[in-house]
């Protein structure tokens, strides 16, 4: 007997997914094991924050397509955790077989599972999909309470998806890279632990980040389509002194690709190309040889391969030599992605004027303006946010054609996109309002702005963590009793992933160097009301001070302006409409030039219109008490 929940969703349309088959199917499957939950992360086996559809058991068995969250399964029960941007998505998504759990600590999972688990049970994971601190978490959590983990390699909910999506089936494409591995063995040569080996598990520490020959986007300068919007494909990689193990799926690698990583040879720059599934096997013969030592990145190398390495084997670090190289760009990279930004304004001011003609005339809705933005650049590097009213209330809702509204004067709209060009990768978010806001939307706005702001002016010494500046992205909020319940900033890639570990504003990004790019993007949510969100992205660099000489700043590399009817600038200090009308002549400057290239002279019109100086002449003196270090030179691809 299949019962099957009945539920009235509070928001429509109903977009709830029936999931009493598929949970009926996953609790047949677990029974045999004798486990009493599975645990079912939002992640694949490379830990990646961007998965490809096949690797999204969480939709698959919840129905909720958000980006961040835990489902956990008992032979009565379902829930899922997310954070407070997926709250609303969640209730509309999933049906009453599921409990919304409103957290996303470990700590919260665990406590439900004791609840629910019978003293002595078992509870299953897939330890592909468990990080090295998901696991130990689990276990500190769980400790004491008589339950414990089970790992089960074999995915069960591989087994009840009958019609999960296959691999993309394209070819990969490739650039030179031996000259990165004789780099990385460098560093493994120059570790006083002396490793022997290294480990990459995470997606872009093997791929390419861009159509150019850079130093350092991934080892192999790989590319391929396995994740949407990420030039990703699944692989690891082992690494030694003699040789380089290279696991993929060997189906998909041409004759071509093999000549090119000299496959069919034997030494030290010769790739031995494995099956992607063997990779446990293969790590367990070479740990099990006398004297050698996995190096190992403990941020993306799951649980499976991990417990292979007896901790005499084991040397790890937070993150691999490979992604702390490629987070700083070198001259060339910073100018071509600068160069992408330019571009990419372009296209943003194209839609921003086109909706401010077509708006008010009643025509347009979410979706067109979100594939009006997609036609430029190779692709875009995420999924368009366009969000009117109560949908922007939604930090990361995107619209579909049973969910897309109509834009109109009276409410606000934020646009969060990006796109893939050859040289780089790009992400801006803009929050407009066509008609009259209301007093508490133009405050909110500049309060979100001054964070911004706040952000963005800040000198700090080199190797500082963003973690220690965050707050200044809030406390303008925080004066008012407001916050957001997101990040505030990530590193960007050229032509590569949009969110790029280890930069930004988090506890486990790594110090803040000359060369590295983040994103700055507070916001305000009001639930079923509106949603702002203001994002640039800035690159670091040298600033000269009157004593220091080791300090850094930020330079924004986003040339989109503000919204002015949403700023109320008595709000802001004389130091902020400074910094805001530098900026405003750095938009004129450089947009000027490009538009004027392309014949785009009603856009010129428009943009000029938009960065006229908040200060009177004179008053807005430029002069500050530094000079940035940098290049703004133009190249066209």
């Amino acid at each position: 007997c299949v019962c099957v929940c009945v539920c009235v969703l509070q928001y429509l349309p109903s977009t709830a997914v029936n999931t009493t088959l598929r949970l009926q199917e996953l609790r047949e499957r677990m029974r045999p094991l004798n486990i009493s939950a599975y645990i079912i992360p939002g992640t694949d086996a490379h830990l990646s924050e961007y998965i490809a559809p096949r690797d999204n058991r969480v939709a698959f068995m919840t129905g909720f397509t958000g980006s961040a969250g835990t489902a956990v399964v008992t032979q009565t029960k379902a829930a899922l955790w997310t954070d407070s941007r997926y709250w609303v998505q969640a209730e509309r998504q999933m049906d009453c077989n599921w409990e919304l759990e409103k957290d996303v600590s470990i700590s919260s999972v665990a406590e439900w599972l004791i609840n629910e688990v019978p003293p002595g049970g078992e509870i299953g994971f897939d330890p592909f999909l468990f990080s090295l601190q998901t696991q130990e978490n689990y276990n500190i959590n769980l400790d004491s309470s008589n339950r414990s983990l089970k790992s089960i390699p074999a995915n069960l909910v591989d087994q009840v998806w009958t019609e999960r999506p296959p691999i993309p089936p394209d070819h990969l494409t490739q650039r030179t890279w031996q000259m990165k591995v004789d780099h990385i063995r460098n560093q493994m040569r120059d570790n006083p632990y002396e490793p022997t080996a290294l480990l990459l598990s995470a997606l872009d520490e093997t791929s390419e980040g861009g159509g150019l020959c850079f130093l350092f986007p991934g080892l192999f300068n790989l590319r391929g389509n396995d994740i949407p919007y990420n030039p990703f494909f699944y692989s690891y990689t082992l690494l030694t002194m003699d040789d380089i193990w290279l696991f993929v799926h060997l189906d998909r690698v041409t004759d071509e690709l093999k000549e090119y990583l000299n496959a069919s040879c034997v030494g030290s720059l010769c790739v031995q190309l494995k099956s992607y599934d063997t990779v446990r096997d293969d790590l367990q013969k070479y740990v099990a040889q006398p004297g050698v030592k996995v190096w190992i990145g403990t941020e993306y190398t799951n649980y499976a391969l991990y417990e292979l390495i007896t901790p005499e084997k084991l040397m790890t670090s937070s993150y691999s030599p490979v992604l702390t190289t490629k987070a700083v760009k070198d001259e060339t990279e910073q100018r071509i992605l600068r160069d992408a930004h330019v571009r990419d304004a372009v296209a943003v001011i194209q839609l921003l004027m086109w909706l401010e003609k077509a708006v008010p005339e009643g025509k347009e809705t979410e979706l067109t303006a979100a594939e009006y933005v997609n036609n430029y650049s190779r692709g875009p590097s995420f999924e368009t946010i366009s969000a009117s009213g109560p949908n922007a209330a939604l930090a990361h809702y995107s619209p579909t054609e049973e969910s897309s509204r109509r834009l109109t004067v009276d409410e606000m709209y934020l646009v969060d996109s990006g796109g893939q060009y050859l040289d780089g990768t790009t992400d801006i978010t803009r929050t407009v309002h066509w008609g009259t806001p209301t007093d508490m939307q133009r405050e909110a706005f500049t309060r979100v702005l001054m964070g911004n702001i706040e952000i963005s002016r800040t000198i700090f010494p080199s190797g500082t963590r963003g973690a220690n500046m965050e707050m200044l992205g809030r406390r303008a909020l925080w004066q008012v009793g407001l916050n957001y319940g997101h990040g505030t900033g990530h590193g960007v890639g050229n032509y590569f992933g949009v969110h790029e570990w280890p930069v930004g504003f988090q506890t486990n990004n790594i110090p803040f160097r000359s060369g590295m790019f983040t994103s700055i993007e507070p916001g305000y949510y009001k639930d079923n009301d509106f949603g702002i969100r203001i994002e640039d992205v800035a690159v670091i660099v040298p600033v000269q001070t009157k004593y220091g000489h080791n300090y850094l700043t930020f330079d924004t590399v986003s040339l989109v302006p503000y919204d002015r009817k949403l700023i109320d600038t008595s709000l802001l200090s004389s130091e902020q409409l400074k910094w805001l009308d530098n900026y405003y002549e750095t938009i004129r400057r450089l947009m000027g030039p490009e538009l004027d290239r392309q014949g785009l002279h009603e856009e010129k019109a428009w943009m000029l219109k938009h960065t006229e100086p908040f200060m009177e002449s004179g008053s807005s003196a430029s002069s500050t008490s530094f000079k940035v270090s940098r290049s703004l030179s133009l190249c066209s691809v």
